[in-house]
């Protein structure tokens, strides 16, 4: 990309005689730190992108995120549930012409169960590993990172133990709330064979405190208790290396007949309540947990 180009140059032009030595972090179970580059390619990456995305920033991270998670440029990246690519789209010039996004949706089976989706939204989604990078491309061009889709529960062979990274971003809810199927524990089960040894998955999950009730806590609500999601996420063979605070927003305190979805962007109920979406919108968007799992190198 033309402004990616350019903010790399202006990067460059100021580190002149400034030489930056590579350091890589001593704990990364708590620290996260990835390597420290002469010029910081996440940085130019995210001054690119535009200001719709950029609003975004101060409830997200996503500096500090795939720092935490050590994203670096080259890496193949599982984006589980990419949606209209808010994250694709920073990953994509980031990881570069050697990279490779895999988007991963939803189990095929676990559509049915929300009310919205209807007939034809259930056809959308049974062609979702076509059309959705089919569309993607128009967030590429030449230096990017290629991509590719699959659904939970039928991960393609030649994917398994290609993986550097999983990323998960406020997408274990949906597969936690609904029990027609183990939704959840296939689905890390899958991330786990996808990975390569030694490879990360890194979760981003709205929070429940710890002393909510487990029944309000089982995802319905958005919501998901820490020890609950180190524990499923333990039994399929993670290792968990540590958590970071970046995404925590404690003005997030909801009660038990509260969801997530009242909060931004979403602003359920409120939209049309000037004084409730005062409210919701001093809150901030949710309370998140950030932590980070290895699959052990073999």
């Amino acid at each position: 990309m033309r402004l990616i180009s350019l903010a790399l140059l202006c990067l460059l032009l100021s580190a002149c005689g400034n030489q930056t030595t590579t350091t890589s972090a001593t704990d990364t179970a708590t620290s996260g730190e990835a390597s420290v580059a002469t010029v910081d390619k996440l940085g130019a990456v995210l001054a690119a992108q535009p200001a719709q995305a950029q609003a975004r920033y101060a409830y997200r991270n996503p500096k500090q995120t795939l720092e935490f998670f050590g994203i670096k440029p080259g890496m193949t990246v599982v984006e589980v549930l990419p949606g209209a690519g808010w994250y694709t789209k920073i990953l994509l010039p980031y990881l570069g012409d050697t990279g490779h996004v895999l988007g991963l949706n939803y189990a095929t089976s676990l559509w049915p169960n929300f009310s919205f989706a209807n007939d034809e939204y259930l056809a959308r989604m049974a062609t979702w590993t076509d059309t959705w990078p089919a569309g993607a491309q128009a967030w590429r061009d030449a230096d990017s990172a290629t991509v590719s889709a699959a659904v939970f529960g039928a991960i393609p062979a030649d994917q398994r133990g290609s993986a550097d990274a999983v990323l998960f971003f406020r997408a274990l809810h949906n597969m936690a709330r609904f029990d027609s199927e183990p939704f959840l524990k296939n689905a890390i089960q899958d991330a786990y064979e996808l990975l390569k040894p030694g490879g990360i998955a890194g979760i981003v999950q709205h929070e429940a405190r710890a002393d909510t009730s487990d029944a309000w806590a089982d995802g319905s609500a958005g919501y998901l208790k820490r020890d609950f999601v180190i524990s499923q996420m333990e039994a399929a063979g993670f290792t968990f290396l540590g958590a970071s605070d970046v995404n925590q927003n404690l003005a997030d305190q909801p009660t038990s007949d509260e969801v997530v979805w009242r909060l931004p962007p979403s602003l359920s109920g409120a939209k049309d309540n000037p004084e409730q979406k005062a409210a919701m919108l001093a809150v901030g968007e949710s309370n998140r947990m950030t932590l980070k799992f290895a699959k052990p190198a073999q």
